[in-house]
């Protein structure tokens, strides 16, 4: 009885033993691969005609929210950054409707992978 006393024991002290050299199962997996967020990158053609429209669409709808009279002249620089759909950082140059005074704008727009848009913000760009 003894002998089949001590055998248990040394059978359960290898097993112990075995369970903490032994990796877990989950420690041999390959670790994850960080997500990468994308960064801002400067666009490269804003003369494109999307690009141009993305400023048109910005400046129409601020209009809309503020109702300030301004006429969109052209985007001249821009950003865009690469997420679930497009984050665009436009520099766009309008006009006082009344007044035809012309000044630049800094919009950010998204545009969403099925093409609607959100203006983000619209401000003075000085």
């Amino acid at each position: 009885m003894r002998a089949l006393i001590s055998m248990l024991i040394v059978a359960a002290a290898a097993v112990v033993g075995l369970c903490s050299v032994a990796p877990a199962a989950s420690a041999r997996e390959e670790p994850p691969v960080p997500q990468i967020v994308g960064g801002w990158k400067p666009i490269k053609n804003v003369n494109d005609p999307h690009i141009q429209e993305l400023g048109r669409w910005a400046v129409s709808e601020h209009v809309k929210q503020a109702s300030d009279g301004l006429v969109f002249s052209k985007v001249v620089s821009g950003e865009e950054q690469i997420v679930a759909g497009t984050n665009y950082k436009l520099v766009i140059q309008a006009t006082r409707g009344g007044s035809g005074k012309s000044a630049t704008y800094g919009a950010v727009v998204y545009e969403k992978l099925d093409k609607t848009r959100q203006l983000l913000s619209f401000n003075p760009a000085n």
